[in-house]
């Protein structure tokens, strides 16, 4: 059986860090995007619309995933961490118990255009200790089918048409993937996928077609049960961040940066950074 398109979630106008404008897709009461929170997209080729970046601010309790299609993040935090991802990388953090760090944006010749994915921990796993990887564009995984080009950042992907691959980034809780696809126009696209897990597709450039209706971009495409994904390349082509995970299915309780199972873990969340706990 085929995954059918249940819903789709329109990205919205918004503002972060200390001025940075995004478009942005918040899922935190959608239980069809468990376990992922959020997905944000930075796309500019005005320096002043990402410039200002975004300065030390804490997080708990969840994972972030950025992806950069053009420019750069740097990256510092209160565990001794600081990396650079260029044209192409990504770089994972798991807050855990917490962490303060800093994300400051660069451009290339072609401007800024990455993304930023928040995922959910499982309460088990939302107070182990912090972890922090870069992931340069050598490492990832990249294939290419009749029309098809795939880069896997995490996860296991059986696509038609190409070898079984695996991304390099396997801490991914709970058993989270995610790809960058690029469809030619027409070109059609099937994906394998496993019973009970979450499936979904955010088309940044040109639109994908499913079932005879015409998906354009900065919208999240939420998908059914079902062993398939299938799609096509609309007019001018796709380009989509693919994501799957497991549903974690435990209550989300969200505060700016905090994301936990309840509201006395969030008041434990601010009072230990209040206090400077997050800080070492």
């Amino acid at each position: 059986m085929n995954r059918q398109l249940q819903q789709v979630l329109r990205a919205q106008a918004s503002m972060d860090g200390a001025g940075v404008a995004i478009q942005r897709v918040a899922g935190f009461e959608q239980a069809a995007m468990d376990p992922i929170l959020m997905i944000d997209e930075l796309r500019s080729q005005h320096r002043e619309d990402f410039a200002a970046g975004f300065p030390p601010h804490p997080h708990r309790g969840m994972q972030t995933l950025t992806y950069m299609k053009h420019g750069g993040i740097i990256h510092e935090d209160s565990q001794g961490n600081r990396g650079e991802i260029r044209s192409g990388g990504a770089q994972y953090m798991s807050a855990g118990r917490g962490i303060i760090h800093s994300e400051m944006p660069t451009q290339d010749s072609l401007g800024l255009h990455g993304f930023q994915l928040w995922f959910n921990l499982p309460a088990a796993q939302k107070m182990q200790a912090p972890r922090y990887r870069d992931l340069p564009l050598a490492e990832l995984a990249q294939a290419a089918g009749a029309g098809v080009t795939a880069t896997m950042i995490s996860g296991e992907w059986n696509i038609d048409g190409m070898e079984p691959l695996e991304g390099p980034l396997q801490e991914l809780a709970p058993q989270a993937a995610m790809a960058d696809i690029r469809l030619d126009a027409g070109a059609d696209f099937t994906l394998e996928t496993e019973p009970g897990e979450s499936v979904m597709a955010y088309v940044y450039d040109g639109s994908v077609d499913i079932d005879a209706t015409n998906l354009a971009q900065r919208q999240l495409l939420l998908f059914g049960e079902g062993e398939h994904l299938l799609l096509s390349g609309g007019a001018t082509g796709a380009g989509f961040l693919l994501l799957r995970g497991r549903p974690i299915k435990e209550r989300v309780v969200h505060y700016g940066p905090f994301v936990m199972n309840s509201e006395a873990e969030i008041e434990q969340a601010i009072r230990d950074y209040q206090s400077g706990r997050f800080a070492a």
